[in-house]
Order: C-alpha cells, then sequence, then structure tokens
C-alpha cells in the first residue's frame, strides 16, 4: 500500500485535480486518497495554499518600460515597414498593441510554469519527507521489538544473573552474565573494562571438566548485550587478557571468574 501511495503522490494527479484538469475517473482516484490518506490531504492543502501564492504573484504589475522597448524594437525593424496608408496608423497601433498582449501572455505563461515546476518538485520533496519518516519510525519500531525481547530473555524466570567482578589485576572490570539452561542461551552485559594496550583484549572463556572453551573477545565500545554460545555443563566462567594473534592462551591467568555451580 505504501508503494501504492508514493505512486500516487508522484503521479502529478493532484497537480492536474487542482487546475480542473483531471477526467472523471481520476477525480475520483483523487478525491479517494485525499478522503483516506492523510499524508495525501496535506500534500493537497499545500498545493491550494502555493497555487494561491502564485495566484497573488501573478497580479504585480509589470514593469512600465517593457511595452516601450516593444514599440521602439519594431519600429526599428525597417523590413517590416510597407507602404503607408490612409489608415496605416490605426492598424499599426493595433498590430503594437496585439504583439504588446501576446509577449506578455507569454512572459506569465513562462512565470506560471517556473512556478508549477517549483510546486511540483515541492511536492516531491514532502513525499521523500514523508517516507524517509516512516522509515525512521520502522527502524524504531524494530530496534524497540528488538529490545523487548532482550527484556524478555532477561526477565525469564529460569534465567540465571552471575555478576562477574575483577580481581587485584582488573580492580574496575564488571560484567553481568544471563543464562538460561532451559532455553540454551547465554548473554553478557559488559558494564566496565579496563583499558589495556593496544595489542591486548578481554576473552570470555568456559571452563568444562576437562578443557576451557573460548566464546569470544569481550569489548566496552559494544555497551549493549552480547549474544555468547551456551555450554553445556559449564563449571564456570572466567576472563582473561589476551596478546592479539597468540592462539595459545587458555592457560593465562583470570582477571575475573565466577563459579556456575551451586
Amino acid at each position: 500500500m505504501e508503494i501504492k501511495l508514493h505512486s500516487f503522490l508522484t503521479s502529478n494527479l493532484l497537480n492536474k485535480y487542482l487546475v480542473g484538469e483531471t477526467s472523471m475517473k481520476e477525480s475520483k482516484e483523487v478525491e479517494y486518497f485525499i478522503d483516506n490518506y492523510p499524508e495525501v490531504a496535506s500534500a493537497y492543502e499545500k498545493l491550494q495554499d502555493n497555487l494561491e501564492i502564485i495566484a497573488k504573484a501573478g497580479a504585480v504589475d509589470v514593469p512600465n518600460n517593457i511595452l516601450q522597448d516593444i514599440l521602439e524594437s519594431l519600429e526599428d525593424n525597417n523590413e517590416t515597414k510597407v507602404i503607408q496608408l490612409v489608415q496605416n496608423k490605426r492598424i499599426s497601433w493595433y498590430s503594437y498593441a496585439a504583439t504588446a498582449a501576446a509577449v506578455l501572455f507569454a512572459v506569465s505563461t513562462f512565470f506560471l510554469y517556473q512556478k508549477n515546476q517549483n510546486l511540483v518538485d515541492e511536492n516531491n520533496v514532502v513525499v521523500e519527507e514523508i517516507f524517509d519518516l516512516r522509515s525512521d519510525i520502522d527502524n524504531n519500531n524494530s530496534k524497540l521489538e528488538e529490545l523487548s525481547r532482550e527484556l524478555m530473555k532477561l526477565n525469564d524466570p529460569d534465567a540465571k544473573k552471575y555478576v562477574i567482578n575483577g580481581n587485584e589485576r582488573a580492580k574496575n572490570l564488571k560484567t553481568v552474565a544471563y543464562i538460561n539452561p532451559v532455553e540454551k542461551t547465554s548473554m553478557i552485559d559488559v558494564i566496565t573494562l579496563p583499558k589495556l594496550p593496544k595489542e591486548q583484549h578481554y576473552e570470555i572463556w568456559a571452563e568444562m571438566q576437562d578443557r576451557m572453551v573460548n566464546l569470544g573477545i569481550l569489548d566496552e565500545s559494544n555497551r549493549k548485550l552480547k549474544q555468547i554460545p551456551y555450554v553445556e555443563d559449564a563449571l564456570a566462567l572466567s576472563i582473561k587478557i589476551s596478546t592479539k594473534g597468540d592462539s595459545i592462551n587458555q592457560n593465562n591467568a583470570a582477571v575475573a571468574e565466577i563459579s556456575l555451580k551451586d
């Protein structure tokens, strides 16, 4: 339906309807959109206001020297002269008047055409702004839905919360893990991480009965809940400082850890 609305607003039917150039079928279509879509009604009202402004602008007096310039130009053109007759003055006067009227009409027509083009451009801008606003609303709704899903996971009665504080090597470190053994999901919320040299980073590990499992890198710049792999029968979680590119780091000393067993 939004595609159909966008197609209508960019079809120039509103402009034709405003100046009475639509067929009966087109008029019914325009009136249907005006009655059922606030965006179209708003655009139509704006076109009416702009048309009123144009009508007022078109009533501006023509500069006094335009007609005189036209007459002088015609008089200077010797090729248009004919044999003088008794009634020549009257005929020339009517010719000048007709020419001046034609020029004034052409100027007015061009002026109105330019204004109409400006209205069309402005109408298209309004349409684009409407759809940009709709897109922003959709994006915000999507983020709210995602946040709502995350909150539901946190508030699930089966989810367990584990606060992981740093030891002497990382006193300001604090993260919170949410583990749901029923849904088999794990999430980590990074609250604070002490800064490290560029070549180092924090990693979170799951301690098993016979091995350690790397669950990923922790980065304070991403301050939102982060999904981490769920590990069945994990005994504890620990956070370690590792050097980038070092594949042998599971034996590094932990700077924070917590048991997952009651």
